[in-house]
Order: C-alpha cells, then sequence, then structure tokens
C-alpha cells in the first residue's frame, strides 16, 4: 500500500492542530495545569526530564530502525501515537549553535514512516571534556549511592571507564561493587519484569510496620531520596515507598496492574506533605536559634515575631509521632495547638522530668 499521508519536511507547519491548542510543545496542556497544581516545581522539573531523556534517545533509535511507523515506534518508546509526532516536531527546533539551515536536526515522517535525515552530530560519539567528564563521576557516584534508581553494576562500570579515560590508563575492569540490599534488588526487577510486590514497610508518619500488596509503577527521586512509585492495593491509590524502609519485599507470580491514569501520571503522590485539611494541623512557636527546624522539616512558616521567633504549622499523621518529635526539640519549639498535642507533650515532659527525678532519689550506687 502506498504512503499517502503527507510527510512533514523542514518548512512546514511545525505545529499541528492538536499542539496548537496545547500551546504548540504538546505537554502544553499539562504544563500549565502543572504551573497550577499543588505539586508545583518538582512535578514539573519530572515530567521535563522525562521527556528531556526520550528526545535525546529518539535520533539513534530512528536511524538505526528507518522508515518504521509511528505506531510501532510509539509502543517501543512508550508513548502514545500523538505525542510521538509532537516530539518529533520538538525535535525540529534542536541541533547545533547557530539554529539555522544546516544546523537543526531534520527528519521527514508521517504516521505510516519516519526518517532521520539531519542528526546534527547526535549519532557521533561524545567527546566529554575533563570538567564535563568530572561533573558525570560525581553525578554517577551520586546515583549510585542512592537505592534502586540505577543497576550498581552498571553504574559503577561506567564509572571505572570514565576515570581510565581521564587517567589515560588502559581500562582494567569495574571495581567491586557494593552489595545492593536484597528488597531493592527485588523491587527493581520486579519493575522490569511487570510483576506484582508484597512489601514489608516501615512508615515513619506512622512509625508503623505493615504488610501490603503493590502494583509498582516506577522509580523516582524526591528530596534526595529514592523511592517506589506503585499503586497500593488496600490504600487503593498512588503511594510513595521509600526505598531504605521497605524492610522486606516478595515478587508475586502475578502481572502488576496499576490503572492507566494512575500509571500516566508521572508526578502521582510526589509531594510527600500534601496540604490535606483532614490531616491534623500543628502550631508551633520556634525559637530564632531553632531555625533550621524549617528547612528540615515539612513546615509552614506564618509570621515572624519582634524577638526573632517563627510561628509554622505542621501537618502530621499521628499524636504519638509528632509528640515525640517535638520533645526532642526541648525548649527550641513550643506547641500552641492543637489542645489534644499540647496536652500530650505535656503528659510526655512530665513523665520524662519524674522517671529523671526517680533517678535522683536513688541517688549512685
Amino acid at each position: 500500500m502506498s504512503d499517502t499521508t503527507p510527510r512533514k519536511r523542514r518548512g512546514d507547519s511545525v505545529i499541528d492542530g492538536d499542539s496548537a491548542r496545547n500551546g504548540g510543545t504538546g505537554d502544553g496542556a499539562r504544563a500549565s495545569d502543572g504551573a497550577k497544581d499543588r505539586r508545583g516545581s518538582t512535578a514539573t522539573t519530572s515530567r521535563l526530564s522525562t521527556r528531556l531523556a526520550r528526545l535525546l534517545n529518539m535520533i539513534p533509535y530512528f536511524q538505526a530502525n528507518p522508515g518504521i511507523s509511528a505506531a510501532e515506534a510509539a509502543a517501543e518508546l512508550g508513548v502514545s501515537t500523538k505525542q510521538l509526532m509532537t516530539d518529533l516536531n520538538q525535535l525540529w527546533m534542536c541541533g547545533l549553535p547557530g539554529y539555522g539551515p544546516g544546523d537543526l536536526i531534520d527528519l521527514s515522517f508521517s504516521e505510516e514512516s519516519i526518517e532521520v535525515t539531519f542528526s546534527a552530530g547526535i549519532d557521533r560519539p561524545l567527546r566529554l571534556t575533563s570538567l564535563e567528564a568530572t561533573a558525570l563521576l560525581v553525578a554517577l557516584r551520586s546515583i549510585a549511592d542512592l537505592p534502586g534508581m540505577v543497576d550498581p553494576s552498571a553504574a559503577h562500570a561506567a564509572i571505572a571507564k570514565i576515570e581510565s579515560a581521564i587517567s589515560g590508563r588502559e581500562f582494567a575492569g569495574p571495581l567491586p561493587v557494593p552489595v545492593e540490599a536484597p528488597a531493592v534488588a527485588t523491587v527493581r526487577s520486579a519493575l522490569e519484569h511487570d510483576h506484582a510486590l508484597r512489601l514489608v514497610y516501615y512508615s515513619a508518619s506512622r512509625d508503623v510496620v505493615s504488610e501490603r500488596v503493590v502494583d509498582p509503577i516506577r522509580i523516582v527521586l524526591v528530596d534526595n531520596n529514592s523511592y517506589l512509585q506503585g499503586w497500593c492495593r488496600q490504600a487503593e491509590g498512588v503511594r510513595l515507598f521509600r526505598l531504605d524502609r521497605i524492610e522486606e519485599a516478595t515478587a508475586l507470580d502475578e502481572p502488576a496492574r496499576p490503572p492507566a491514569e494512575a500509571a500516566a501520571d508521572e508526578t502521582a503522590a510526589l509531594d510527600l506533605f500534601v496540604d490535606d485539611p483532614a490531616v491534623p494541623l500543628a502550631r508551633l512557636r520556634i525559637r530564632p536559634d531553632y531555625a533550621w527546624v524549617l528547612e528540615q522539616y515539612p513546615m509552614h512558616k506564618v509570621t515572624t515575631h519582634p524577638d526573632g521567633s517563627v510561628e509554622a504549622t505542621m501537618r502530621f499523621a499521628t499524636l504519638d509521632w509528632m509528640a515525640r518529635l517535638l520533645l526532642g526539640f526541648g525548649a527550641g519549639v513550643t506547641v500552641l495547638g492543637p489542645a489534644e498535642l499540647v496536652t500530650a507533650v505535656r503528659e510526655r515532659s512530665g513523665s520524662a522530668l519524674a522517671a529523671y527525678a526517680g533517678l535522683e532519689e536513688v541517688g549512685p550506687a
């Protein structure tokens, strides 16, 4: 059957009707919504990073598969046909400095066939400067230390090769790789093979260990910690499970089946501390020399008093956990409300003082 669909080349309009309605990028509607979304910059950054990685992979992919159809390519790349066509339009705007004819990536494509006519050098091996190689090494070491983000053996092999290239020494093979936690290895394997998981998980916010069945979706990085993003069958919603708090993980002999909408939403549950009015809200007064707690905990500053102290609020899951946290700050943080939290902190501190008084009465042995 002959190709009757018009093929797009440079000089044609680079924005189709759907893209124009979405602001010209295909992700426009989502980006616009994301700007107003309570998840804010974390969600937007995650989405843009994913798209950037996809765009960088497209040129070598299409060069290795010339003439592939849009439907087949979209299936292999894990996107919709509409998103793929939008990405191809975006690639037209990328290239070498100068950004004129002969500088920008050029493609000829329709839904029946896609071909790269000018790669702008993306197909050539990357030559790193010493500064770029050092930055890459730092980034690789950082991500290799985060559980579950990459295959440790692959990351350390890449580190060894880059170090060898910088030093000019012959590559002698990677150094011994740190042993990956069994639970983390199981999670990565389940993601790769699309299996459901049974997790034994410690929840720091509730100070409890629970067992639950999860349909894994992806591993994400939030606030320098790696999390499994998955559909929790008990909660019937997307949840984040910090990988270093997964005590046990067992791959089940059944496929993962998260709802399509949940799997498609890359930003679901990325805000770990949603300002949910159903969750209790603590009101706190923080001394000036304890202002650092505002950066270490999910607190929202309300006002600053003349003496430099700060009034702030913080959501908490359980009364016991919040009371223990506040007792650890001593006199640096004063609880203003709610009343039940004030009472809990007062009773716990009173019990602690009574225990110390009893030790003083007994005296040394």
